[in-house]
């Protein structure tokens, strides 16, 4: 009996301890719980955004073509101000917003104020101020001339002459040419091309297109253009192309076609140079090439040069309606006698002559920049000669440039809004003195 209940109660104690196990084994608790009671989560900090800025805070005499540079680390730029009192000044961010520069140069001898904000991830901004000043010009670069006048109309050859008031080295020409910024409706390829230390031209690849709205913005500010000369202001002109006026003369047929927009408008008989030389070495042809006209002209005194009154082959003429085409005397006018050459003869000094009634026509309908394309003399145009910059090819063209190629900026370019150059000069009223003519 003792036995037996030992037993029976050892047999209970098995079934309770087996029945404890079974109750862990087939109800845990849930992970989840266990979890929760055990660890909290912890969110990590997200870094502030960091600004870097340069020039750094407080550099004095910095160089006006130094660019300004934002850099935002940890974060992307929301708003930056860079700025001389209420003048701010241009600059572009970069790719995602992290970064930003300035467009252009700064101006000499002025305090600057840099402001920038960034935003981490999470939105929190971050703000930076810092102050530099740049170092003054000793020189200051301008434009004392541009060609064409602010408002022209002109011809689809039309060069874009820029005259500076001082001599801009071969290092520094890169800048001024990329400062030079030349924008139309339609983008056009062309380059700038340095006539001499202080001239700089712009010309297309090919002619202008018809109607074209051009305008040129001079981005002088904190150019360079040699020790311690730098630009100290900016500019804008416009002027608008007109009907396409190209001029076709062979003078061994004696014949001008006149194309207007790619249609025969009048087919004139002319007579060119006669040709040959005189006792002092003037040249009686007339110079082949391309020629782009300069002015149209009521009446022009033409002279022999250096020749003398009464001295063999001296001539001192009043002649009409007239179109210069060079420097070196050559215009189309109107006949002042030989009506029979015309059409037949070359009898001129070296000028094109035409009727009174077709000199007239042509002077009233030519814009200054129409190509007059000559043929058939052995006397060639000097790309110098007056307007003669088509005589270069589009390779020896870019062989006068320092910073190359460049593609008109596209724009919609409204006269009405541009500045106009308030000193630029009139188109000149009075007659010229030609050095040959007639």
């Amino acid at each position: 009996m003792r036995n037996e209940r030992w037993l029976v109660a050892g047999a209970a104690g098995l079934v309770l301890a087996g029945g404890i196990a079974y109750v862990a084994t087939k109800a845990p608790v849930p992970a989840e719980h266990t979890v929760v009671h055990r660890v909290a989560a912890v969110a990590k900090p997200v870094p502030p955004a960091v600004l870097t800025v340069t020039p750094a805070d407080g550099a004095a005499r910095v160089a006006p073509d130094t660019p300004v540079q934002i850099t935002a680390s940890s974060g992307t730029l929301t708003q930056v101000r860079v700025a001389s009192g209420r003048s701010a000044v241009t600059g572009q961010y970069g790719p995602g917003s992290t970064t930003w520069s300035t467009r252009w140069g700064l101006k000499p001898a002025t305090s600057y104020t840099v402001t920038a904000t960034a935003r981490n991830s999470q939105g929190v901004a971050t703000t930076e101020v810092t102050h530099f000043t740049t170092k003054s010009a000793a020189r200051i670069l301008q434009i004392s001339s541009i060609t064409p006048d602010s408002g022209e109309t002109v011809g689809v050859g039309m060069p874009i002459i820029v005259d500076f008031n001082s001599d801009v080295e071969h290092s520094d020409r890169a800048a001024v040419e990329n400062a030079l910024q030349v924008s139309s409706n339609a983008p056009v390829a062309g380059a700038w091309f340095w006539a001499s230390d202080s001239e700089v031209v712009f010309r297309t690849q090919n002619y202008w297109p018809a109607h074209e709205q051009v305008l040129l913005t001079a981005h002088l500010t904190g150019v360079p253009g040699g020790p311690g000369l730098w630009g100290v202001s900016d500019l804008s002109q416009s002027f608008k192309v007109g009907d396409s006026h190209v001029v076709k003369v062979n003078l061994k047929t004696d014949l001008a076609r006149f194309y207007t927009n790619g249609s025969l408008a009048r087919k004139i008989p002319v007579s060119g140079g006669m040709g040959g030389f005189d006792s002092v070495g003037n040249d009686f042809y007339t110079t082949s090439g391309v020629h782009l006209t300069m002015g149209s002209y009521d009446s022009v005194w033409m002279t022999s040069p250096n020749i003398k009154p009464g001295q063999p082959g001296y001539y001192h003429e009043l002649v009409y309606d007239d179109v210069q085409i060079s420097d070196s005397g050559e215009y189309m006018h109107q006949s002042p006698g030989g009506l029979w050459c015309l059409g037949h003869e070359n009898c001129s000094h070296g000028c094109v002559r035409m009727s009174a009634d077709d000199a007239a026509w042509w002077r009233h309908t030519a814009y200054r920049g129409d190509p007059v394309v000559i043929t058939g003399t052995p006397r060639v145009l000097a790309w110098d000669n007056g307007w003669g910059y088509w005589q270069e090819s589009w390779t020896a063209w870019l062989l006068g440039s320092s910073a190359g190629p460049v593609t008109t900026t596209l724009a919609a370019v409204n006269p009405a809004a541009a500045p106009a150059w308030s000193t630029s000069p009139a188109a000149p009223s009075a007659s010229p003195t030609p050095t040959t003519a007639g």
